[in-house]
């Protein structure tokens, strides 16, 4: 116990109506507290109670606690009473053992932040505040609640919102029991079940201060687990901290905690000077690759020891950047030695024998002595470990600094294209000790990591921390390479940049284009010459317009990943219509020139097509992804589409385009296809009409890997068919994230009627919405259906007996003569669409 209030006597004192002495007892009676009114008597301890020092216990009645100015029986209370500590006299909470719900577990009103955004239990706002619990066992001081996104909340519920610098705790737990069960063992009648099974964003602290401590202390949720987000400084001393993922303070020094974590990337990403474990446990309960973060950021693991029930690869992040790095000293894994992030082993800095791992750890006098003083002390010397006289005096006798070392080097900007022949790009190096707070002397040395080192000459300039790049690439083909920077020390910073050759101006016309009509294959081809000798890379694209003057264009295909798209296969919807070809000229080393238009001199009759007007097969590899807010037969509709989620409107931005083409990442890594910027709508309108029995078959690759497709429950994705784009009208199958499973998806067929959903069958909850994700829906003789498989995921979940590895469903409906078809999707996180068939009948 750090933070205590003492005198040197002890004083008995019997207030009118209530005799502590007689009627109280803790509740951990191994561990007794001696309340006598105006102090306590724990551990042999006096602590005086004032307008700075308050007991809490929550086996007090309402009139015992009222006896006494500074005794309470709850958390809120007591806290709607606080006086602004100071660093040299903190307000103390001394909490006796007993569980704590800040928010009313039973309340069946739903929490909804008044002015929108983050539910919060209790918002706290006292710098230097302590939660001192009076107990050696965490576990027996709990502070409590058991809502999250969807589940009693509206929004990321989270337990505090502490405003302070100082906020220290000790022995206490905070946990959310959203998702998770409450075991109290000096109480068991306390115990109380998780409010959901399904695993959603169920939050603790988040803080806006420095000099933050948590001192053996328990942190326990699942998802985004927040414990003090938002601190600038902050030390989790001998904590203990379990969740899945976005779950961890990105700035904070873990020393000798033990961490659970359930699922591949606690952190979202770390800030700044980043993350430090030293000496700490991990205990990997995923079944996959484990890494550190979903987004990026520095961490540092020195002396940590990983289990892994299931030996994955650890590492910092999928698809890691080439330009991380991120430091380790005396890692393993299961018992034996391990180097993470092996795929990308140039992201990694192993410690070993280099002069930087003294701001970490350092051995002085046969003993390992952790650097918290210098990771933490920032300009004002904060000493949250009291070890400052130890590591000055081991810094005198080592003869070398052990204070004021840099933990991060990184080079601005990265990831930049330089043209040979045009501006030269001048690297900035900075040197940042932990906490982001500049490092000063240091000097840096520059190299290249290329194949073809000629690609470009380095210029150190004379104040060492900034370097020249000049480009000198002859080929005819843009190159990358990596501009390194390195201090003595050991801290490393990398570059990524693509050197381009010297652009040429675009290639002319040798000849006009013009556009052939291949009546056998249906087929529209348009031909041009380039005076050039490089490989065509220019951009073609295709309209639809209502004259041979190119009125009324509408964008039905386009080129892309340099591969000009030159033939145009006719379908049922361009007839009528005059198709324009416009030719941006381009190849590898030009940008691309002014466009060349060339239009049919008829419009496309019946004749001309010999596609089958009953299917219609895509990748969308063509297809444009500019919002196309028209529904025309024959005609794509991209749109934005505001949908109700959780009781609000989720709106979008109409600035973006609501789809894009290109490769998907997370679980739909490897893949390329199109898929979702924002909220929006997918159809196709078939020409004709009265149209009868019909199948629509896609194959899907979900971004999020787990099989719950979509960031939050009620968001969700619509594949529709007899479906009528304008009056939003027709039937479909509905995918939709739940608060049942954390790791499934509920599928059942709905009726649009104007925009109104309305299910037509019961729900089915599938595992299988993983990639690739075969999805099928389908009309018969009256009878819908909908199929739903991957061959990722065949067998059933013994853990979840009612997640089926099939959606198989099936209902009658009335005839419909409607033949559109497409997507709806507002599922928050993407869905990548690979293939795309439909078939009329």
């Amino acid at each position: 116990m750090r933070t205590i209030k003492l005198t040197g006597f002890i004083v008995f004192v019997i207030t009118l109506g209530f005799n502590p002495l007689l009627a109280y007892q803790s509740l951990d009676t191994s561990d007794p507290i001696d309340f006598q009114g105006n102090h306590l008597i724990y551990q042999g301890q006096r602590i005086d109670l004032d307008p700075k020092a308050f007991f809490i216990d929550a086996q007090l009645t309402a009139q015992e606690a009222a006896a006494h100015p500074y005794v309470f029986n709850s958390i809120n209370e007591a806290c709607a009473h606080l006086t602004a500590g100071t660093e040299d006299d903190p307000m103390v909470l001394y909490i006796a053992p007993y569980v704590y719900w800040i928010d009313n577990p039973d309340d069946p009103a739903i929490r909804v932040a008044q002015q929108g955004g983050t539910p919060y239990g209790l918002v706290i706002d006292c710098p230097w505040l302590t939660f001192q619990g009076l107990t050696t066992d965490p576990v027996n001081v709990v502070m409590a609640c058991n809502r999250g996104q969807t589940i009693g909340a509206r929004g990321n519920f989270t337990l505090f919102q502490i405003w302070g610098d100082g906020t220290q705790t000790e022995n206490v737990t905070f946990g959310n029991y959203c998702n998770i069960d409450l075991d109290f063992p000096l109480r068991p009648e306390l115990n109380r079940p998780k409010r959901a099974s399904a695993i959603v964003q169920a939050q603790l602290i988040h803080c806006n201060g420095d000099k933050i401590i948590a001192r053996n202390t328990r942190f326990v949720s699942r998802l985004n687990l927040c414990p003090f987000v938002g601190a600038k400084r902050i030390l989790f001393d001998r904590c203990h901290l379990e969740s899945t993922d976005d779950a961890l303070c990105g700035t904070g020094v873990y020393f000798q905690c033990t961490l659970d974590f359930h699922s591949p990337k606690p952190f979202y990403h770390t800030s700044g000077t980043g993350a430090v474990f030293l000496d700490c446990d991990i205990h990997s309960l995923t079944h996959s690759r484990q890494n550190f973060t979903k987004a990026n950021g520095q961490v540092a693991v020195v002396d940590t020891r990983f289990t892994a029930e299931h030996s994955p690869t650890i590492g910092w992040r999928d698809n890691v950047p080439q330009e991380t790095r991120n430091y380790q000293f005396n890692v393993t894994r299961n018992d034996r030695s391990y180097r993470i992030e092996p795929d990308y082993p140039a992201t990694t800095v192993d410690m070993t024998d280099q002069s930087v791992l003294d701001a970490y750890r350092f051995v002085y006098k046969d003993e390992v002595v952790y650097n918290t003083y210098n990771l933490l002390r920032g300009n004002d010397d904060w000493d949250p470990m009291g070890i400052k006289e130890k590591i000055l005096a081991a810094e005198k006798e080592l003869g070398h600094p052990l204070t004021n070392l840099p933990t991060q080097l990184i080079i601005e900007p990265t990831r930049v294209t330089l043209e040979t022949g045009k501006k030269s790009l001048r690297l900035q190096a900075q040197v940042k000790r932990f906490g982001n707070y500049d490092a000063t002397d240091q000097s840096i040395q520059w190299s290249v990591v290329s194949n073809d080192p000629a690609l470009v000459e380095l210029r150190d300039d004379p104040d060492g921390t900034t370097c020249q790049v000049i480009p000198r690439n002859t080929h005819d083909d843009t190159r990358q390479i990596i501009v390194s920077a390195r201090t003595s020390s050991g801290l490393e910073a990398a570059s990524v940049l693509q050197i381009a050759p010297a652009q040429l101006e675009p290639p002319a016309f040798i000849e006009k284009p013009r556009i052939t009509l291949s009546s056998v294959s249906g087929t529209l081809t348009v031909d041009y010459r380039l005076d050039m000798s490089y490989e065509d890379q220019s951009l073609v694209t295709w309209y639809r317009c209502c004259d041979a003057q190119g009125c009324d264009a509408i964008t039905v295909a386009v080129s892309r990943m340099n591969k000009p798209f030159k033939r145009y296969t006719l379908s049922q919807g361009d007839i009528g219509y005059y198709l324009m070809a416009t030719i941006e000229p381009r190849h590898q080393r030009c940008t691309a020139g002014p466009a060349v238009s060339v239009v049919t001199p008829e419009p496309i009759t019946a004749n001309d097509i010999t596609t089958n007007p009953k299917i219609l097969v895509t990748d969308f590899f063509n297809l444009p992804t500019l919002d196309q807010p028209k529904v025309i037969p024959g005609f794509w509709t991209l749109n934005h589409v505001d949908v109700p989620v959780n009781g609000s409107i989720r709106r979008t931005d109409p600035r973006r385009d609501a789809w894009t083409y290109g490769p998907g990442s997370n679980g739909a890594d490897g893949e390329v296809g199109l898929y979702q910027a924002q909220t929006g709508g997918l159809f196709y309108t078939p020409v004709g009409e009265g149209f009868e029995d019909m199948a629509l078959d896609i194959i899907v690759a979900p971004f999020k890997s787990a099989g719950q497709g979509f960031s939050i429950a009620d968001l969700y994705m619509d594949v529709v068919i007899k479906f009528d784009a304008q009056s939003m009208s027709g039937y479909g199958l509905r995918l939709i994230r739940t608060i049942k499973h954390g790791k499934a998806v509920d599928g059942f067929l709905v009726r649009y009627d104007s925009a109104q959903v309305t299910p037509i069958t019961d729900p089915v909850t599938i595992g299988c919405y993983r990639t690739p994700c075969h999805i099928t829906v389908a009309l018969k003789d009256d009878q819908l259906t909908a199929h739903v498989e991957s061959p990722s995921w065949t067998t059933r979940d013994p853990e979840h007996p009612g997640v089926l590895p099939v959606l198989d469903l099936t209902t009658e409906i009335p005839p419909s003569s409607l033949g559109g078809c497409g997507i709806q999707y507002a599922g928050g996180a993407a869905t990548l669409i690979k293939s795309f068939k439909v078939e009329w009948e």
